[in-house]
Formats: C-alpha cells, structure tokens, sequence
C-alpha cells in the first residue's frame, strides 16, 4: 500500500509535508465501504516535491533519519515515486522500493531504473527476506483498507532483519492510531525505542499531529 497528496502533514524540517495524507475527495466516513487508495498521478506527485527541492527546501528529511540508524539495506514500504529510496541509494544503501499504486511504481522506475520497484499490496506481503530497516515514510497506514491496517504493519514487521528497525511516520487523529499501531508491533515482538513528532527529530508531546515512531525486536531473534 503506497502512501499521496492532498491536505498537508507535519513532516520533514522547513515545510508541511505533502506526503500522501487524503485529499479531500477521498476522504470518508467509518461506516463507508472502502477500498483500496489508488489511482494516484505518480509523475505530478513528484513534480511537487521537484519544486520544493528547487525552491531550496530539503525534502531529505525521511532519508537522513533512517540513514541516522547505520542500515546496510532498506524496505520502503509505500514507497510512492521512489524518493526516499532514491535519496538512500545515493548513499550507498541497498533499497527495495513497494507501491500498491501503478503509477506511483512508474514513476519510481523511470526516475532510478537501475534499483529495485515492486508493485505489490503491503498487506501479506512476503518477500523472503529481511532488511535492517522497513521504513513506511508517507501516512501508509492510513491508506490501507480500513480493517486491514494490522495486517499491513504485521507484513512490514515480519520483514525487519535481527538488529534492525521498523520507522513509520504518519497523521495522527484519524481512523488509525498510535496505540493500534504500537499494539500491532508488540504482537509481531517489537518494542518502541523511540517517538518524534517529526523526520527531524521534533520532540513527541501528547497532542502531537504527527508521529514518527521507531519499533526494535524486544529479544533477539
């Protein structure tokens, strides 16, 4: 499951995030029947950030962040047009980059053929491997099928090598919360070590809109 733009997020240092959070046609009640969040324009989503990047903004912060935690190889899961995973590859990191969205994995593909794009769903995801980080940077949990969001995380921690991190940044006061969400890792035997309210390590308070949390194996595996 990918995560698009619409309504700003609180994210990376110097600017609001447009990082997938729904836009407002796509927004809908509990009680809606839903289905999967697709249909994205891949190449006008990264013309956003294009401009910004122009516009002298760093739109990195995703990338320094998980390039803090020394991995040697990542999973972005959601990992829309590639630009977290593009940034990584630059420095030497092994990336795999999964989108649910067709057009989202186009654009990924076109901007960086030479590293490796799966069009895949997140939730069962099962690749065969393990990664020293699984980063879902972009509100991806909140675009999964409602009802399908603990699997979605369980997928994505079952890939977290020994050693390693699962990263998530997402919206908070929607229909999928922190404690979801921690309770999920907790179940696939991860345990919290750290919280920010942002990629540049903004300090988490009670009221916070946005969350990035850091989820490590409780024993080791």
């Amino acid at each position: 499951m990918g995560a698009a733009g619409g309504e700003p997020d609180v994210g990376l240092r110097g600017y609001r995030s447009q990082d997938r959070a729904a836009p407002t046609r796509l927004r809908r009640p509990a009680t809606a029947t839903v289905v999967p969040v697709t249909g994205f324009d891949g190449k006008g989503y990264q013309e956003r950030f294009d401009v910004l990047a122009r516009s002298g903004v760093d739109v990195h912060g995703e990338a320094t962040f998980v390039r803090s935690l020394g991995p040697a190889s990542v999973l972005d899961a959601g990992c829309g047009t590639g630009r977290v995973a593009i940034e990584l590859a630059r420095h030497g990191i092994e990336v795999l980059g999964v989108d649910v969205d067709a057009s989202m994995i186009a654009e990924a593909r076109r901007r960086a053929p030479e590293l490796q794009w799966l069009q895949a769903d997140l939730v069962g995801l099962a690749l065969g491997r393990q990664f020293d980080v699984v980063v879902l940077a972009g509100n991806v949990p909140l675009f999964a099928v409602l009802g399908t969001q603990t699997r979605l995380v369980a997928s994505c921690a079952a890939h977290v090598a020994a050693g390693g991190a699962l990263v998530a940044g997402f919206q908070l006061g929607r229909q999928y919360g922190l404690a979801d969400y921690d309770a999920t890792c907790g179940d696939a035997g991860l345990g919290l070590t750290e919280r920010w309210a942002g990629w540049a390590r903004e300090p988490y308070r009670p009221g916070s809109g946005y969350a990035v949390s850091v989820h490590t194996w409780l024993r080791q595996q």
